[in-house]
């Protein structure tokens, strides 16, 4: 790779860990747009949620289906507001410092809105640094781990997938990116080494320390 990377990088549970507050905070927010637009209970509205991410990968995609009388944007929007997010965000304080040390374009691509994905960049103190931010609008309502969504951005950025290292928590995603022959970096505590990821990190706070492992990878 003699050319500077690009790197892509995912959003939640890769640059900040959601799990904690940001993921229970999306769920309650979207029984609740379930409930009020759908007239269900909470226990029913919880349940149908559930069913459509675990069916479609994402409620919003059951939604579309099932459901066109619902704005995704609409929904969007309203299940992804955090008037406390500063308090609810959990990163490492490191990771501007990692970001800009980082050789290359860097691109957040998110199954997350826009509004959202920027408003934790912010808060992060690391918007300056993103040249782009693809979310889930971008692709048309088409999320991770379609294809569909990183042939756009490859286009869009005229990048050659060789050149791009993509950086994520969830293993379906970089199976489609090294598909598509993209460099692959698993953000995980697990042990295993599935054959479609190049290098794995705990933290993407290590990602200098294995740069020349990433580069070395052939595709």
């Amino acid at each position: 790779m003699n050319s500077p990377a690009v790197w892509v990088f995912d959003l939640d549970n890769t640059l900040h860990n959601a799990t904690p507050h940001i993921f229970p905070h999306i769920s309650r927010a979207m029984t609740g747009y379930l409930q009020a637009h759908l007239g269900l209970d909470e226990p029913g509205a919880s349940a149908l949620r559930i069913r459509y991410w675990q069916r479609y990968g994402a409620t919003l995609l059951g939604l579309i289906r099932h459901h066109p009388e619902i704005d995704p944007d609409h929904f969007l929007w309203h299940t992804h507001q955090f008037p406390h997010l500063h308090s609810m965000l959990v990163f490492e304080r490191g990771l501007r410092g990692l970001l800009r040390h980082l050789p290359g374009k860097k691109i957040l691509f998110s199954n997350a809105p826009e509004h959202y994905a920027r408003l934790v960049l912010a808060a992060m103190g690391v918007a300056d640094l993103f040249s782009d931010v693809i979310s889930v609008e971008r692709t048309g309502f088409r999320p991770k781990p379609d294809a569909h969504g990183f042939r756009q951005l490859l286009r869009r950025h005229g990048i050659r997938p060789a050149r791009a290292i993509m950086v994520e928590d969830d293993l379906d995603n970089l199976r489609t990116a090294k598909r598509l022959g993209m460099r692959t970096v698993w953000v995980t505590t697990s042990t295993k080494s599935p054959p479609y990821v190049d290098v794995r990190v705990q933290s993407v706070l290590q990602l200098r320390r294995v740069l020349f492992q990433i580069k070395s990878q052939k595709i």
